[in-house]
């Protein structure tokens, strides 16, 4: 049975902490002559995330590489991420609690 906060739904990207960038701010990225060093400073991302955006083929790639090695399955500690869904379902209550998300 889901917990009440996972039902509720960030719909407010400005309140949502897992998205880092929005649709326009990578459109910007894409157009930009800027290195991704300077990018990546200003939109507060690592230089990676600028380079899978401006070249989505490596992005790819990277995917395919990481799914020979095993997947994300190489990388995932249980431990982690139980901490990582308490603070967000925690974080998502608060947000409920203080009226900035209703249960629509």
């Amino acid at each position: 049975m889901p917990r009440k906060s996972d039902t509720i739904a960030i719909n407010d990207a400005a309140l949502d902490r897992r998205v880092k960038l929005t649709e326009e701010q990578r459109e910007e990225i894409r157009k930009s002559e800027l290195s991704t060093r300077k990018l990546a400073m200003m939109y507060g991302v690592s230089r990676r995330t600028i380079q899978f955006i401006k070249d989505p083929e490596k992005k790819r790639q990277n995917l395919l590489r990481r799914e020979d090695r095993g997947g994300w399955k190489q990388y995932y500690d249980k431990e982690k991420q139980t901490k990582a869904i308490r603070e967000h379902r925690n974080y998502k209550k608060k947000l409920y609690n203080d009226g900035l998300l209703s249960k629509d």
